[in-house]
């Protein structure tokens, strides 16, 4: 599979591999170096990570809406 690079350094994945790395929109990718070469790979949550939002989420007290929660002013640190 070849994939263009454009002048800004750029490029675009088929729709289908990036289905099946499961990834979107506004996610991010992991380029790491092996001895075989580059690994790209999704970009996980990291679950330590997520403690400041263990007082957002209330159980039973409706749905969590993560858009709103995202265009609220939050620690720049928090943010990947």
């Amino acid at each position: 599979m070849l994939i263009k690079i454009t002048s800004k350094r750029q490029v675009t994945f088929p729709a289908r591999v990036l289905e099946e790395l499961g990834v979107g929109p506004g996610d991010r990718l992991s380029l790491e170096e092996g001895p075989d070469g580059f690994i790209l790979r999704p970009q996980r949550i990291d679950p330590t990570r997520l403690a400041p939002l263990r007082d957002k989420l209330v159980r039973g007290q409706g749905t969590f809406c993560l858009q709103s929660f995202r265009d609220q002013p939050h620690d720049p640190t928090l943010r990947d």
